[in-house]
């Protein structure tokens, strides 16, 4: 894989174990096609590495203390939107997978994820893939199945188009429906997705394949 990469793929590591940051460098380092540019022991140091190293992957643990891998993950794309972040840890519960996901991690792997699966896992989020150890995907499809809510079929429609940068008077008379009209659905979307503004509406509809 690494010789289909015109340059190595640029790693950050991020555990707040030396030992396990040492196994996993070593591992992706015996691949020519991956350099590890940076090691963090925290989520904060994780945030402000990337922000200066500009990696294409993260490779986050999930659990270091007070920002955790998942708050980690959004702080890292806010700032770098083209960095890749894969989750890498010893926990597999639904919820904990689904909120990496929904954080806008490419992938969640195991800590028990052989080096093989490792260093692909890796080039594939580098070329823009979703990567999930195996066992995992039916529990991320179970658990969004179980906590993503619905939208309406109209709501989905508002959101693509707010998606396109249509205001609510242009989304209504696309639609053929009144301004407050509009604003409701929105308002809905809203209170389903939790949360408070437009693009955050967007955005979580994406993530969750809502608007595909």
């Amino acid at each position: 894989m690494g010789a289909e990469q015109t340059a190595a793929v640029r790693v950050l590591l991020a555990d707040d174990h030396p030992v396990v940051r040492e196994g996993l460098c070593a591992m992706l380092e015996s691949d020519p096609g991956i350099e590890v540019v940076g090691q963090a022991g925290s989520g904060e140091e994780a945030v402000a590495l990337a922000g200066r190293l500009a990696p294409d992957v993260v490779l986050l643990d999930l659990r270091m203390g007070e920002l955790d891998g998942v708050g980690a993950t959004g702080q890292i794309l806010r700032q770098s939107p083209r960095t890749k972040v894969v989750i890498v840890t010893t926990y597999e519960e639904d919820s904990d997978i689904l909120r990496a996901v929904e954080a806008g991690a490419a992938g969640y792997l195991l800590k028990g994820s052989s080096r093989a699966e490792l260093i692909g896992a890796v080039h594939g989020a580098a070329r823009g893939e979703t990567v999930l150890t195996p066992s995992l995907a039916t529990k991320l499809f179970r658990a969004r199945a179980v906590e993503a809510p619905l939208l309406s079929g109209r709501e989905c429609e508002v959101l693509r188009l707010v998606g396109q940068g249509l205001t609510n008077a242009e989304i209504g008379r696309e639609l053929f429906i009144g301004e407050a009209t509009v604003k409701t659905h929105l308002l809905r979307a809203f209170k389903k997705l939790e949360v408070s503004d437009r693009t955050a509406a967007v955005m979580t509809a994406w993530e969750r394949g809502m608007l595909s």
